[in-house]
């Protein structure tokens, strides 16, 4: 299923900007697009302001443009904050910003901040920052963990369906917060004695939460370990030795996260260890979306 993200209009090439140009990213239209079902806005645009128009600022936390002086704070606040809240309808599954811009950057701009308010739990990344590889794999992460999300609940659920789901979240989410982990748990144990919306709800809450947190080599090096540990007695001597060097060498950093998470793969299908098989996290993010 495509992914469902927000975007600043420029950042796909389209001609908004203050000087009647565009920012056109090319992680965003070329590696990004063939993924995703874009959801394009320009507060600026969306305001009426036209362009070309006068460059705007922020100073003092105010949106002024820059000749006249002119004060378009509240207009902007209102717009953002009725735009954001039919955002939040669409079941959005990430939003890349434009960095730097007094309505969408994230932080200060006036539009990215009614974004934060109206979904919190959205992942919200800008172009700069998904330049560097470390922040694209995690943005994407979020991004697919967010569909998968939408995808279960766009039907009504059973507590069979969340059990299942936060069973196949395990290690994903062991590598990402064990306390969240913890407290995901808790929410599908007390499932059967609670409605069932409201833990749907806390649980899509604190499953965003638990993917916002970066997961650490040391925290993935705790999940493989956990997995290997199914192999105990299936594996031969050279297999076991061979899968503790390749869990040794990605903690010393000579070696990617794939490679112990293939053999892992491997050996959870041949022995029949459906567990591990259906694990999400034996399942990364394609590497041609964060190459």
């Amino acid at each position: 299923m495509p992914l469902r993200i927000g975007v600043s209009a420029c950042l796909i090439g389209e001609r908004v900007r203050w000087d009647g140009g565009h920012k056109k990213n090319a992680f965003v239209t070329e590696v990004l697009a063939p993924h995703v079902e874009w959801v394009a806005v320009c507060p600026e645009m969306e305001l009426g302001l036209g362009t070309p128009r006068p460059p705007m600022n922020l100073v003092g936390g105010r949106l002024i443009v820059e000749p006249t002086g002119e004060d378009l704070t509240e207009r902007m606040r209102a717009y953002a904050a009725w735009r954001a809240k039919g955002l939040a309808s669409l079941d959005l599954d990430g939003y890349v910003l434009k960095s730097k811009s007094p309505s969408c950057a994230p932080g200060d701009g006036l539009f990215a901040r009614a974004l934060a308010e109206a979904m919190p739990c959205l992942p919200m990344e800008d172009e700069s920052r998904l330049s560097r590889a470390s922040s694209r794999e995690h943005f994407i992460e979020r991004v697919l963990g967010a569909a998968r999300w939408r995808e279960l609940t766009k039907r009504p659920l059973r507590t069979g369906d969340l059990v299942a789901f936060h069973a196949a979240h395990k290690y994903l989410l062991l590598a990402h917060s064990p306390p969240h982990y913890e407290r995901l748990g808790a929410l599908v144990a007390k499932a059967g004695r609670r409605k069932l919306d409201d833990v749907v709800r806390d649980y899509g809450a604190q499953f965003a939460g638990a993917l916002a947190v970066r997961a650490t080599r040391a925290r993935h090096v705790n999940a493989l370990e956990h997995m290997a540990g199914f192999f105990t007695r299936q594996l031969s001597d050279d297999e076991r030795l061979a899968l503790r060097e390749a869990v040794a060498t990605f903690r010393r950093g000579a070696a990617p996260l794939a490679t112990p998470l293939a053999l892992i793969e491997a050996h959870a299908r041949r022995h029949g260890v459906s567990y591990l098989s259906e694990q999400v996290y034996l399942r990364p993010a394609a590497p041609n979306l964060i190459s």
